[in-house]
């Protein structure tokens, strides 16, 4: 009798605790995005399943460039379906800067300003650096990229890396060449570029 009540007693324990295992695989479950080849930017995971704004908004590295795309209106469209090639300059970028520029810029009043600057930094379609050094292999050396304000960029490569000159002359480093988006891909350079 005492092994019988033992028995149901380690039955009853089993079947009590079965759920308890079965929510704890349920939890262990890997999420989509663990799949995901991911690069690390601005101490965050950069997931190819997201857009370029849910990417960017992890980064502690690209808080002025967010902060500048929201004062510009342009959340909704660099989250639409693109797809975009942007080239994301960090905050050590706008801190290059001119004292003021950046707390100026986002002021209301100079809206069309700053949106001209930051929509000179997007290039409609997915460039990624194979494609990048394709069309400049292509074109003599230099890609030529016309960007979504209208203006030409200049992508060569420059030592190990590649450089992105602007239409003033001014250059940037891609750093992180190819953070992967749903909606694009990101370069991030070393500083802003200007139209």
């Amino acid at each position: 009798m005492k092994t019988t009540l033992l028995l149901a007693a380690v039955g009853a324990l089993t079947l009590s605790a079965a759920p308890t295992f079965a929510h704890v695989a349920a939890q262990m479950k890997p999420t989509p995005m663990a799949h995901e080849k991911t690069v690390m930017v601005g101490g965050a995971a950069m997931y190819p399943s997201k857009t370029i704004v849910q990417n960017a908004l992890n980064s502690k590295d690209h808080t002025t460039l967010v902060a500048a795309v929201k004062a510009a209106g342009l959340v909704d469209t660099l989250s639409g379906p693109g797809p975009f090639t942007v080239f994301a300059p960090t905050n050590a970028a706008f801190a290059k800067l001119p004292a003021g520029t950046v707390e100026t810029l986002i002021k209301p009043e100079n809206k069309a300003t700053l949106t001209k600057i930051l929509t000179y930094h997007v290039v409609a379609g997915r460039m990624t650096a194979a494609n990048l050094k394709a069309n400049a292999k292509a074109h003599g050396g230099k890609a030529m990229l016309t960007t979504v304000q209208g203006e030409k960029l200049t992508v060569s490569k420059a030592g190990r890396g590649w450089k992105v000159t602007d239409a003033k002359g001014g250059s940037a480093m891609i750093t992180v060449p190819d953070v992967m988006q749903s909606n694009g891909v990101i370069h991030v350079v070393d500083t802003v570029l200007m139209p």
